[in-house]
């Protein structure tokens, strides 16, 4: 029996906005956009690895989330403290580079981490971490 990782959801508060930063300033594939309600469900991944994506969700769809756990997600998304997700680039100084130009959020420039990786930290449009690592 085989386990894989097949996507994991990341929360999206602008359609157009999430897909311009996945797409075009990150470089993923957009594999589906499915609305419904007004709402969207955007499926991105990195081209090459067709089985693993990321779905940027409507956290507001959410089903059994209160109004108040509906405030406090929205709340939480803007401090960028709701989700996180961890990239690996085989050139982190040159996709840094890239993302500081297209104007993304940085958090944390590419450091020397004592841990033995070297990483650095943006956030997407809807304030969620990306910590990117140099690919081993």
């Amino acid at each position: 029996m085989t386990l894989t990782i097949h996507e994991t959801f990341l929360p999206q508060d602008d359609p157009e906005a999430a897909t311009a930063f996945y797409r075009d300033t990150l470089g993923f594939e957009v594999r589906g956009d499915v609305g419904f309600q007004g709402m969207h469900w955007i499926t991105v991944g990195p081209a090459g690895q067709a089985d693993v994506s990321i779905v940027l969700y409507p956290p507001q769809a959410t089903p059994g989330l209160t109004d108040d756990e509906r405030r406090m997600v929205a709340e939480m998304m803007a401090k960028g403290t709701f989700a996180s997700l961890n990239l690996a680039s085989s050139d982190l100084d040159a996709l840094f580079a890239r993302l500081q130009a297209a104007g993304v959020e940085v958090v944390q420039e590419p450091t020397d981490q004592p841990y033995g990786i070297r990483d650095c930290s943006v956030r997407d449009p809807a304030g969620n971490l990306l910590r990117i690592q140099q690919a081993r």
